[in-house]
């Protein structure tokens, strides 16, 4: 009996430093104890969440967006540790989540763009589109009937056209409830575990 081929893994090129752990961290749950600098990240288009450790010396700030890729030098990561879950982030990192999410979707809006005008259906009487949190059959119906009479161009013709409240606010909530929920029945734009 031959195998299915396995799809191609997916690697994260840059990421959002949520927290840095000078000290390490204790063992909490399934984490283990670490006693050198640590880095809690999230990746910047499959939204990963990772554990990294920094280059000795390399500075690095909350908020930051640094490469972590393979085949060029980091200059901050000295290695990446590996996944973590939602609840195996600091306190610091969980505050600090939404703003590094909203950065990315601004960093990464043509992806989204092509969401909103390419999402369908994903059983008879549900759309993609209505798994975004403020997004009901109305405002979908609406996002519908104006995609199809032109394409959007960004984040604020959706805004504008539809009288969506902030798309970036509703993705980052969406990208949340992904991330959050351990196993989501659906995920729009987060990596499986």
């Amino acid at each position: 009996m031959s195998r299915g081929v396995e799809p191609p893994k997916k690697f994260e090129d840059f990421a959002y430093v949520l927290d840095y752990l000078s000290h390490g961290k204790a063992g909490i749950g399934k984490s283990t104890f670490r006693a050198e600098p640590l880095l809690q990240l999230i990746g910047e288009t499959y939204f990963t969440l990772l554990e990294a450790t920094p280059r000795s010396g390399a500075i690095v700030s909350q908020g930051e967006r640094i490469f972590i890729g393979k085949g060029l030098p980091r200059q901050k990561i000295s290695h990446i540790l590996g996944r973590i879950n939602y609840n195996d982030l600091t306190p610091a990192a969980k505050a600090e989540l939404p703003i590094a999410i909203e950065e990315a979707i601004r960093n990464n809006e043509n992806r989204f763009v092509e969401f909103f005008n390419n999402s369908h259906a994903i059983t008879p009487r549900m759309h993609s589109l209505e798994l975004i949190p403020g997004i009901g059959k109305k405002y979908a119906w609406t996002i519908l009937d104006m995609r199809e009479k032109k394409p959007f161009q960004n984040l604020q013709d959706i805004r504008e056209k539809t009288q969506l409240p902030d798309p970036i606010k509703l993705l980052c909530r969406r990208i949340l409830e992904e991330l959050s929920e351990g196993e989501p029945k659906y995920r729009l734009f987060t990596r499986p575990p």
